[in-house]
């Protein structure tokens, strides 16, 4: 039995030019394929493929939340990203929502049957370049977790409240303490962190 496939992706000619290819190469059937996420979501449902290939960047909704929400709705279904985007914050939230395989459009088209293959068989494929983001970012992780415990237990929590976007006053009036005092917690926080900006300590703490 051949494998079935579906495609969400926005251009009509990748997509069409996909369908093609996969309805040509042996072992694979495309059953549908939708240029956006709303439709993908109302039709999937009902073909019920067994290998979703999702673009990112899609009008509306995009793929990333619509991964999301259709392993609530078929949760059995594979889905690999196919996109163009190759930052780690991308790869880790289509993985975090629940993607099993993560390849850029460039990769050749014996590559890519290869990679829907392995994606059905209960595999994760990626790109080597996109594999070494990810172990990249876990050994990252793993030095912001050896930072982030010489907090105090005070450093801590100023580090919790930044993480949930509270201000600076806001942080003095939960911690009952002065808006000096964060002040000279967040600087000491910086320092063992070593990093300059709020948005790199919170980085670091949500890596923990």
């Amino acid at each position: 039995m051949p494998i079935t496939v579906s495609i969400v992706e926005d251009s009509d000619r990748f997509r069409t030019t996909l369908a093609r290819v996969l309805d040509r190469a042996e072992g694979f059937k495309c059953v549908s394929h939708y240029p956006n996420a709303e439709d993908a979501l109302k039709g999937l449902s009902q073909v019920k493929p067994e290998v979703v290939l999702m673009d990112i960047n899609l009008p509306g909704m995009n793929g990333v939340e619509c991964v999301r929400q259709l392993k609530q709705l078929l949760p059995t279904v594979q889905v690999m990203m196919l996109t163009v985007y190759e930052d780690t914050e991308n790869i880790f939230n289509a993985l975090a929502a629940g993607a099993t395989g993560y390849m850029l459009k460039r990769t050749p088209q014996a590559q890519l049957l290869d990679a829907i293959r392995e994606v059905h068989r209960g595999g994760s494929p990626m790109t080597t370049h996109i594999a070494r983001k990810v172990v990249l970012s876990f050994q990252q992780s793993a030095a912001s977790a050896s930072a982030t415990e010489n907090l105090s237990p005070r450093e801590q929590e100023v580090l919790d409240c930044l993480a949930q976007g509270f201000l600076y006053k806001e942080i003095a009036e939960k911690l009952g303490i002065s808006y000096e005092t964060v002040h000279t917690y967040i600087r000491r926080i910086y320092e063992k962190l070593q990093v300059r900006t709020r948005t790199e300590a919170v980085a670091k703490f949500l890596r923990r």
